[in-house]
């Protein structure tokens, strides 16, 4: 299977907040804020860049990732994610190793379901060890998201 690094997810209180500090801070780029909700699983959230580096802040609302920000607080970073030329090729491959893909929720995800609500190909590995999860992005899919997210920005800071 073909992967490549991407970034990281940290969740945190206030995504206001930590945009702001980490331009701030590390002149980082800032996304426009974005919206993931489905299944019970609401978020905020936003992209911070610095050239080629990229990390997500996520405020969780409501679902899974709310209960693990109330229980491991601000700035828990909770999953890597990496990117794949071909999805369904890395689904196929990780159910050959008896692995199933899982989708957001931890529920099975079917070859036919990889997409997320933001249009992009996605899939999970079960989490194996506590709370760090491992998710991989379809290449161009997740490139196009991102272009998409900052072409959005007017100001560099979310919104």
């Amino acid at each position: 299977m073909q992967l490549t690094f991407s970034h990281v997810d940290v969740l945190v209180l206030n995504l206001e907040e930590a945009c702001a500090y980490y331009q701030a801070v590390l002149n980082a780029q800032i996304s426009r804020t974005l919206v993931w909700e489905r299944d019970g699983l609401h978020v905020r959230y936003a992209i911070a860049r610095m050239r080629a580096e990229r990390f997500m802040l996520v405020q969780p609302l409501a679902g899974n990732l709310k209960e693990l920000l109330d229980t491991h607080g601000d700035g828990t970073i909770y999953r890597h994610c990496y990117s794949t030329p071909d999805i369904e090729v890395a689904y196929d491959e990780l159910v050959a190793r008896g692995v199933q893909p899982e989708d957001e929720n931890g529920k099975p995800l079917a070859r036919d379901q990889l997409s997320a609500p933001g249009g992009n190909r996605i899939l999970w590995l079960p989490r194996r060890f506590g709370n760090f999860s491992i998710e991989l992005l379809e290449q161009a899919s997740l490139e196009q998201f991102i272009a998409d997210a900052f072409a959005g920005a007017e100001t560099g800071m979310a919104h």
